[in-house]
């Protein structure tokens, strides 16, 4: 790093980046990372319109095969509050492009993801 740069952000204090790593196959097929990331009541609705909990989401993503990480853009993050943060993206894939929407928990150590939904786009 030279003088004035800034420095690197890392997924340990940063929204965007522990979002980003969900999606990668690395850690979708790494059990205790995920338990990590995300927060003992979280839940998802996902593009199918399926309600999903913590555990379930372990589960499948652990059973998930491996897949390119998707592109993305569109990032925005928006404070809710002290300790909230929402994080919306656009993800492109193979299955089609999806808007996405994350409420992740900030007080603690690591962020950590409350509430997640995906929305194919029309």
């Amino acid at each position: 790093m030279r003088p004035g740069d800034a420095a690197p952000r890392r997924a340990a204090s940063d929204p965007q980046l522990a979002e980003a790593e969900l999606l990668t196959s690395a850690v979708r097929h790494d059990p205790d990372r995920v338990r990590a990331l995300l927060a003992p009541d979280f839940v998802e609705i996902g593009r199918s319109g399926q309600l999903w909990d913590r555990e379930s989401v372990i589960a499948a993503l652990a059973d998930e095969a491996p897949r390119p990480t998707p592109a993305t853009d569109q990032w925005e993050m928006t404070q809710l509050t002290a300790d909230l943060v929402l994080v919306t993206y656009v993800v492109h894939d193979l299955a089609g492009d999806s808007r996405h929407a994350s409420v992740w928990q900030t007080d603690g150590d690591q962020p950590r993801l409350r509430f997640h939904q995906g929305t194919p786009l029309a």
